[in-house]
């Protein structure tokens, strides 16, 4: 067994491991194989995360420590290497024995994802036993331990609690008198002897890692990583609306969780958690403020540094919005109405916006309003709000006119009137636009009246619907006199307000 203090789960695989081996004693059947390879997948995994915590501290030390302190940490970059080459050395020579049980054992059955052979009682002990493998390997374990723990600085030699040892039992065990009989001698199955070296290759990954960290430890026995110290204030916002709180957290970079400094503002404490202090500031009355955080840590030799965080200005002040029409400052009746809204200290998906009448769509900033015809001439109010700290924040209103869309123009091929070709007259479609307008509106020509007045001939009147001429109106459009005059009259249209109105007239002279 194992030197020194053992972590719970060393303990937890130490106890099944014996606890398998006493079964074995009694019978080898496929749950007590499958037990093995059940723990043998469980120290692969521990590898697995040892591994890479081992990478991390190298890494972190590398990019920290040696970088910032060369002089001091180099050594002990060197002591932690010394380790990683001893452990590397052990488990290639324990990686060999079992590239051999794997090759002995015929490979992996893909069904159990165990050894093919691990039932084999023979093929351990005549590798381990008989060519003498496993007295080298016990030798080796108790080599690697020593030069390990003579790695350490003399006070932690006698406080390592890693597993990684092989000494014979003071009293035979089972007739067995020595430590490569009792894990790997007659009756141990090939997958129980594959499992045990696994078991060794963990514990040699764990005293690796407990080694590593007191070498890098010896830099700075209480605060390995806080070398070079930067105050730091982070306001949640420089600008506040008033009667919102303001809150700032102010910290020290590269601050460990275990490490709560004295943090103070304008002399009076903070409460401080994970390193890290919340300071709130008062928001009653409106303008500028200006605040400082004051920092003291204390060393590994005791010792008292203040560190001052950069002066931190934050504005108060009341409760504000914005809103712009997108084209003019009304609202138009019967189409959609661009809205941009904003308010300073505010992000726009936390503000919203309603209005008293019609309704309004959309968000973070953007809205279309839409009001009916039947409020044209009425004046509706747009309310702002935001939220903070998840309350709702009255930040204003402004009122708006509602006016109705302005009446289109009647035209045929672009006019309202002059000469026109009479051939062409009978298939032109009576248009509606509106001039000058912001708004890309859609008018459309419900019924007109023709009027056609041929030379020294009584005026003809034709009624149509829709904006195109009538099969009657064609036909007395047909083979039209030289100046014979064409009156389109009482045209009438369909606004997008739900008006109805009369547009103007269009005379023509035919030539």
């Amino acid at each position: 067994m194992a030197g020194g203090k053992e972590t719970t789960r060393q303990k937890m695989i130490n106890i099944m491991y014996l606890v398998l081996l006493a079964m074995l004693a009694l019978n080898v059947s496929d749950t007590i194989l499958n037990a093995f390879k059940n723990i043998n997948d469980s120290l692969d995994a521990s590898k697995t995360n040892v591994s890479s915590s081992l990478d991390q501290l190298f890494n972190s030390f590398r990019d920290t420590e040696l970088k910032n302190k060369p002089e001091r940490a180099q050594p002990l970059w060197d002591k932690a290497q010394k380790a990683k080459s001893y452990a590397d050395e052990l488990n290639k020579n324990i990686q060999r024995l079992k590239d051999e049980f794997l090759d002995k054992g015929e490979g992996i059955n893909p069904e159990t994802g165990d050894l093919m052979l691990r039932d084999n009682m023979d093929i351990a002990q005549q590798i381990m036993i008989n060519q003498k493998e496993g007295e080298k390997l016990k030798a080796k374990i108790n080599e690697t331990r020593a030069k390990l723990i003579a790695l350490l600085d003399p006070k932690d030699r006698g406080n390592v609690s890693f597993s990684l040892e092989a000494l014979d039992p003071k009293k035979a065990v089972s007739g067995k008198s020595n430590w490569e009989d009792i894990n790997f001698g007659e009756g141990t199955p090939l997958t129980a002897a594959n499992t045990i070296l696994t078991k060794i290759q963990a514990d040699l990954q764990n005293a690796e890692a407990e080694v590593v960290k007191k070498i890098f430890g010896e830099l700075n026995p209480t605060q390995m990583t806080l070398d070079k110290f930067k105050a730091v204030a982070v306001p949640s916002s420089s600008y506040v609306i008033q009667g919102q709180p303001y809150k700032a957290e102010v910290f020290l970079t590269a601050s460990d969780s275990k490490s709560n400094p004295s943090i103070t503002v304008g002399g009076s404490s903070l409460a401080v958690k994970d390193g890290v202090g919340t300071y709130t500031g008062g928001t009653g009355s409106v303008g500028s403020f200006t605040w400082k955080g004051t920092i003291r840590v204390k060393q590994a030799d005791g010792e008292i540094k203040t560190y001052d965080t950069e002066p931190i200005t934050y504005q108060v002040a009341k409760p504000s919005a914005t809103v712009s029409s997108t084209n003019l400052n009304v609202i138009y009746a019967g189409i959609p109405n661009p809205f941009s809204v904003s308010a300073p200290g505010f992000s726009l998906e936390s503000i919203k916006a309603s209005i008293s009448g019609g309704s309004m769509s959309g968000g973070a900033g953007k809205f279309i309003v839409n009001v009916p015809g039947s409020m044209v001439g009425q004046q509706v109010t747009i309310n702002v709000s935001g939220t903070v700290d998840g309350k709702s924040l009255g930040l204003g209103s402004n009122a708006f006119r509602v006016k109705p869309i302005p009446n289109p123009m009647a035209r045929i091929s672009g006019k309202t009137g002059g000469i026109i070709s009479g051939s062409r007259v009978p298939s032109e479609t009576i248009n509606a636009t509106i001039d000058n307008f912001e708004f890309d509106v859609k008018v459309r020509v419900t019924k007109f009246t023709l009027v056609i007045i041929k030379p020294r001939q009584e005026p003809q009147t034709i009624y149509c619907t829709g904006d195109t001429f009538s099969g009657a109106a064609k036909a007395a459009m047909a083979n039209l006199p030289f100046n014979s005059r064409i009156i389109i009259d009482n045209v009438q249209a369909q606004m997008p307000d739900g008006r109805t109105p009369t547009l103007n007239s269009m005379s023509f002279v035919v030539n």
